[in-house]
């Protein structure tokens, strides 16, 4: 009975450990300009959390920051650095720093796979637009995104510097009081808009566009829109020669006939006066 009650105590032990510690919730990747995270849940009390990921074909790693951690994220920017490769990850739940465990697995929950130059979110670009002389034409000069990467100098690379030939632009424009829309594709970071409305304002937004990567992901946010401003026109630029003269000889026309009209009126009315006077006799015949 001794002995019984013994491994009763030892099996209510084990139970109450894998209890403890729940498994990970919601395992995402988190990637925006390159910048990565892992991301889950719950918040967790009485232990802790441990990452490992690994690219596809290779062995499992951790990183210091994310081992029997109180969070949850993990800043795996650095560490997935083949960015064309295929990663996957898993959190792990362990007993806090200091605390041992007779487990010899711990509950573990594995993310999906990610790729960074195919998932990361590219966000909305700057831009600025200059009008040219012939106010026909608007030139679009795109910054490309800084992303969370260095170089070898340590200096940041931008979304250029990473998809090189792969990056293009995609420009919507429209003009300010018009809701039709057209667009432009270009793999330069400056773009011309050309055969425009002289003097008209256009409204413009970009956003980038990547054609290799699957549908769905090939574009990134769209920035805030930009108005051209509009110039104010003389009569001459409105209305043609043509029809500037050909309002002017309506308006010649208008006017004689408002004074014929006057004039026929005034000699009707003195004709008048003229024969009511030749009606009245003379005083004392």
């Amino acid at each position: 009975m001794k002995q019984s009650r013994h491994v009763n105590k030892i099996h209510v032990s084990v139970c109450l450990c894998v209890e403890t510690f729940p498994r990970a919730q919601n395992v995402t990747w988190i990637s925006f300009n390159f910048k990565t995270l892992l991301t889950w849940s719950p918040k967790p009390t009485n232990y802790s959390y441990t990452v490992e990921f690994s690219q596809r074909g290779q062995n499992r790693e951790r990183t210091p920051l994310c081992i029997q951690t109180s969070n949850t994220e993990c800043d795996l920017t650095t560490a997935v650095s083949n960015l064309k490769g295929k990663y996957i990850a898993e959190v792990q739940s362990e007993p806090v720093r200091g605390v041992s465990s007779d487990l010899t697995e711990f509950p573990h929950t594995a993310s999906n796979w990610f790729c960074p130059f195919n998932d990361t979110i590219i966000g909305r670009p700057e831009f600025k637009i200059a009008v040219n002389e012939d106010q026909r034409t608007i030139t679009v000069h795109v910054k490309d995104i800084e992303t969370a990467l260095l170089n070898g100098q340590k200096q940041r690379q931008s979304i250029r510097d990473i998809f090189k030939d792969d990056l293009q632009y995609k420009v919507y424009y429209r003009k300010a009081k018009s809701s039709g829309k057209k667009d432009k594709v270009s793999m330069s970071s400056t773009i011309e808009l050309t055969g425009l409305d002289k003097g008209v304002s256009y409204c413009i937004n970009v956003q980038a566009y990547i054609p290799s990567r699957s549908v769905g992901k090939q574009y990134g946010e769209l920035s805030h829109v930009q108005c051209s401003p509009e110039e104010h026109k003389s009569i001459f630029d409105e209305y043609s020669l043509a029809v500037i003269a050909s309002a002017i000889l309506v308006i010649v026309v208008i006017i004689s006939v408002v004074i014929a009209v006057i004039l026929v009126c005034c000699k009707r009315q003195q004709r008048a006066k003229k024969r009511g006077t030749e009606r009245v006799p003379l005083k004392g015949v």
